[in-house]
Formats: C-alpha cells, structure tokens, sequence
C-alpha cells in the first residue's frame, strides 16, 4: 500500500468548467455540488461550470469554488477501487487549499468549511480596502538576501512557494521599494500580481482577528489524517491549534516549501494533488525533484492512475 500525501491549490487555480465531469459522473461529487449551492445560496455550481471567467475569480466566488471542487474530486476518487491502494499519512494545502485540506481530514464538516471560507474572502477583501497593498513573485533571486531587503524595505514575505518563487506581499510602496531593491541586487524575474490587496501580510491583522472570533463558534474535531499548517510546517490535530494557526495564517508568511520537506522527511515520496489544475505538482517538482506528484482534477485522472 502506497504511503501518501493529499493536497490542495490555493486561489488561482480556478478554470471555468471545473469538476463538471465529477458532476456528471459522480453521485458523491455531485452531493458535494449540491450541497455547496444550497450553503452559498448564489448559484455557486453554474458559476464554476459556465462562467464567466470575471464571476468565478471574484471574492465571492473563487475560494468557495476552489475548495467545492477538490472536495468533490475527492470524494469521487474515495468510492473508486483504487482509493484502497493507498495509505493516507497526511494533508496540506497551499493557502486556501488548507481548508480543502481540514475537510478531508475530518477536521471541519464540508459545511461549516465552506461557510469560513465565505468569511474569511469578505474579510480578507474588506481589508484590501483599507489600505493600497500589492504582492509579486520573485523568481530566482536568493532567499536571504531577500528577506533581508523586506526587512530594510518594510515588505513582507506571503509565500515561499518552492526554492525559486518567493512572494512579496504588503504596503504597494513598500513592495515597490523591495522590487527597485531587488533589482539593484541582480534580481531579473520580478512578476507584479493581479490581485486586490496585500495578502498573507500585516494588512491582513483587522480580517484576522475578525476571523479569529468566526473560528471560535465552529466545530472542529480530531483530525483522522495530520494537517501540515502553512504556519509552521507541522501536524496540527486538536481544535485550539487549528483555530490559532487558521486566523494566524492570513498574516503569516505561507510555508509551502517547508511543508513539503517536513512530509518527504517523514517518508512520503508520492504527493497526490486533488483539485484544479496542476500548480502544486510544479512547485513540489522544484522543491523535491526525487519525488512523485499525480493529479487528479478529472475522472480520467483516477482511471489512469497506478
């Protein structure tokens, strides 16, 4: 049996027509669907299936349709036989994608995860309004030295996404400040984001603690599977370490790259990415070349595996 490891995309990973098939095909896909619209209360299905490609990126609609379809991806590859050949150690996710993660671990009923996913979009995009933030990739420019220049600029870091990508987040001048930094440093590749705000940084402390008094009203159980936290790179399993690391995580610096050395250090050589597209299995493959990623954002994906 197959040790391995499930994860999630984060936002921007979205595409309109997104776990249709699943829909078509998959009883306990399409309970997922089902159930997402009659929480969401906005159509949120025909969204993701039809479009437009404006709607399904907006606050409103991008996250909760993120995590609807890894769930549904998911909970149609656990009715396939093939579900049995493998051993489930642990799950993360990239940003959002930690959600996607506490729902499979049966952490969070898909329910209650969908409604803090609708919290926390609105919060982290009234916060956006707040104050004129902004967020760029850096590629291939030294970590440390990075780091050092936010400090001496007053950017932050949102994610270390693998050993090449880096991104900066916070105050547009302040980041502004960093890529004329970088640049003078040798820095190349430098890719402004489009995004509403500065994300995953010190902008983002009023929507966290908002949040934080979200979180204490909602159920969280043991999980059965460990969730590494985007935090701190760890297993989280009880309710108060979830709670914390969850309203922490939209300030904090998101640790992808530190995620996944921790599970490939505990022995997991085979990453199993649920959801959209494929931009996890591209940044693990600059992390940890040795090890495998498979997909699964389609039937055929479950078919053609092992």
């Amino acid at each position: 049996m197959k040790k391995v490891a499930l994860i999630f995309p984060g936002q921007g990973a979205q595409k309109v027509g997104m776990g249709l098939e699943f829909y078509q095909t998959s009883p306990p896909a399409k309970a997922i669907f089902d159930e997402a619209d009659a929480v969401c209360a906005n159509g949120l299905s025909k969204v993701i299936f039809e479009g437009p490609q404006e709607k399904l990126t907006s606050t409103a609609y991008c996250q909760p349709a993120i995590l609807t379809v890894s769930l549904a991806a998911l909970k149609a590859f656990q009715v396939h036989p093939k579900f049995k050949n493998i051993s489930i150690q642990f799950t993360a996710g990239l940003s959002l994608g930690e959600y996607s993660a506490l729902a499979a671990s049966g952490a969070i009923v898909f329910a209650d995860t969908l409604r803090l996913v609708q919290k926390r979009a609105a919060f982290m995009e009234e916060a956006t309004k707040e104050a004129q933030g902004s967020m760029a990739a850096v590629i291939g420019f030294d970590k440390a030295k990075l780091v050092e220049i936010c400090q001496q600029t007053g950017a932050e870091v949102a994610n270390f996404n693998s050993h090449e990508q880096i991104v900066i987040t916070g105050h547009a001048a302040k980041v502004e400040a960093a890529i004329e930094a970088i640049k003078a440093a040798g820095g190349e590749k430098i890719i402004p984001l489009t995004v509403s705000g500065a994300f995953h940084s010190s902008l983002m402390a009023h929507a966290a603690r908002r949040f934080g008094d979200v979180l204490k009203d909602v159920p969280i159980h043991p999980a059965n599977i460990r969730v590494v936290s985007n935090v701190d790179a760890q297993p989280q399993n009880d309710a108060d370490t979830i709670r914390r690391n969850l309203a922490q995580q939209i300030t904090a610096s998101v640790q992808w790259v530190a995620s996944v050395e921790y599970m490939v250090a505990q022995g997991i050589i085979e990453f199993i990415e649920i959801g959209p597209n494929k931009v996890l299995k591209g940044l693990i493959r600059r992390i940890n070349p040795s090890v495998t990623v498979t997909n699964i954002e389609k039937p055929a994906d479950i078919e053609n595996m092992y």
